[in-house]
């Protein structure tokens, strides 16, 4: 998820915003970081976003966990739960993954089982299936270049899109225009 979000934050958040992605290797360890980084975090006007997989578990006992472990610290903190996997926001945008590939997956999209990317299914698997020589972090690269931030049709990218501006835009106003400001970008990786 890393390298998604390196590539299309910037896309997302305003120039005067910097970011830093952190990735971690799996929600065990996501969720025993989460205090640590909370707590030690010397900037007090830092940001947080925390974008975890939804995987198989229910988005609003995942979100509501999440708001427990970040309540405590006072600090302020998105969370934002891709719906399934991150390879959903992928076929949100089937034109991107077209593009990436040399492909023409355009009609996929008229298909019901892809209308709603966020329904699919073990959608890392279907990648597979679609694209056999997909690589999970080359893949994540390729797609990410060419994903349009407006159009993708996965709600839960659009969700963490808008999160994220109006996060970022909420900052930008309370900051002088040539004051930099920083938001750290919490993730599992997928």
């Amino acid at each position: 998820m890393k390298e998604v979000l390196d590539i299309i934050l910037p896309r997302i958040l305003p120039s005067a915003v910097t970011f830093r992605t952190i990735p971690h290797s799996g929600k065990s360890d996501l969720e025993a970081s989460i205090p640590h980084k909370l707590k030690a975090w010397r900037q007090p006007d830092v940001k947080f976003v925390i974008v975890r997989d939804q995987d198989s578990g229910d988005c609003v006992q995942i979100k509501s966990a999440l708001k427990e472990l970040v309540s405590p610290y006072g600090r302020q903190v998105l969370i934002r739960i891709v719906c399934r996997e991150l390879e959903s926001w992928y076929f949100g945008d089937l034109k991107a993954v077209s593009n990436a590939y040399g492909l023409s997956l355009g009609k996929l999209a008229k298909r019901k089982k892809y209308r709603n990317p966020d329904l699919i299914e073990n959608a890392k698997e279907e990648l597979r299936k679609l694209i056999p020589r997909h690589q999970q972090l080359d893949g994540a690269r390729r797609i990410a270049a060419h994903m349009d931030i407006e159009h993708n049709t996965s709600a839960s990218f659009q969700i963490f899109v808008s999160g994220v501006r109006k996060m970022a835009e909420s900052e930008c106003k309370q900051v002088p225009y040539n004051h930099q400001k920083q938001m750290i970008v919490r993730h599992l990786c997928s």
